[in-house]
């Protein structure tokens, strides 16, 4: 459908089919030059671009007839079509139709996961009256933005209270029982093993720092304490591991990787260095400690 700009219809159903028509061309200009965009970057990158990003030439003219083609539908596809005798039913279900939403740009939404807590700052009652003619303003809507803040981790202490009953007879004292503690007779509680073992080995948080970010909390839990809090929970999830590792030798072939580093023994206050150890990492979910380099390593029980 050829379209004169100096003689355009007045039907509104044929205004309509003009501009979604328009609408389909510019879509499919832009899907061709985003191919030849793609094609050009990659003809300077091998043109400009290092050694080893460099493509073969003859590569970057496989998709050429596909652009020539594309290119020649979109020169081809206005003056193609032509207005039937219902176009104007075609037009209310094109637009009726939802098209795939562009990626936009700026900032992302944030999760709706995240806990909201609402802030209302709202005018006083001696302003909600109009300026002019002093009449009471109706509320007609709300504008809403988000900002992201960050509450600080704190530690509390959880005071565990059982009351004791005793017979007035003098038969004997019941009082309920505890529940389990990760570290029997320990100071910590499941949330701060968990918190220092996933700052430790997840986010790779030396103990000597988090020993100075318990201090700002008021708290003095030295990187030794830590460190035996570490390897209390390796033996908690030691069945796990063995578990783990089960899974893993199932495998027909287990490639492992081997780093060395330092040992150390601790004698009383004297700590003197006991030569060098390996540390076998398996399937990047199972470590295992060791002195030797041997291929039975992976078959027996871990060492301490």
């Amino acid at each position: 459908m050829e379209i004169d700009p100096h003689n355009l219809p007045s039907e509104v159903n044929l205004l309509q089919q003009i501009v979604l028509q328009l609408l389909q061309a510019v879509e499919d200009k832009d899907q061709l030059l985003a191919r030849v965009q793609h094609q050009l970057a990659q003809l300077l990158r091998y043109r400009y671009g290092q050694k080893r990003e460099r493509i073969d030439e003859n590569q970057l003219f496989l998709f050429a007839a596909q652009i020539i083609a594309a290119s020649q539908r979109a020169s081809t596809a206005p003056s193609s079509e032509e207005p039937a005798a219902d176009s104007s039913s075609r037009a209310d279900s094109k637009e009726k139709k939802e098209k795939p939403g562009r990626r936009g740009h700026g900032r992302k939404a944030l999760p709706e996961s995240l806990e909201r807590r609402r802030v209302v700052f709202d005018l006083e009652e001696s302003q909600r009256q109009c300026g002019q003619c002093q009449t009471p303003m109706h509320k007609i809507g709300e504008d809403v933005s988000e900002r992201l803040e960050f509450i600080p981790a704190s530690l509390q202490v959880i005071e565990e209270v059982r009351p004791k009953y005793a017979c007035p007879k003098g038969c004997g004292v019941a009082a309920a029982q505890k529940p389990a503690a990760p570290i029997e007779k320990g100071l910590p509680g499941p949330g701060l093993l968990a918190h220092v073992a996933v700052s430790k080995y997840g986010d790779h948080l030396p103990l000597n720092r988090m020993e100075s970010i318990f201090q700002r909390h008021g708290v003095e839990l030295s990187r030794k304490t830590m460190c035996d809090w570490m390897a209390a929970c390796a033996e908690l999830v030691s069945p796990v591991w063995e578990r783990m590792k089960e899974v893993v030798l199932t495998s027909k072939v287990v490639q492992p990787t081997i780093r060395q580093c330092r040992c150390w023994i601790e004698s009383g206050p004297v700590r003197a260095p006991a030569g060098s150890g390996l540390m076998w990492g398996i399937a990047t979910v199972l470590t295992s400690f060791r002195t030797t380099r041997a291929i039975t390593v992976g078959r027996d029980r871990k060492s301490s």
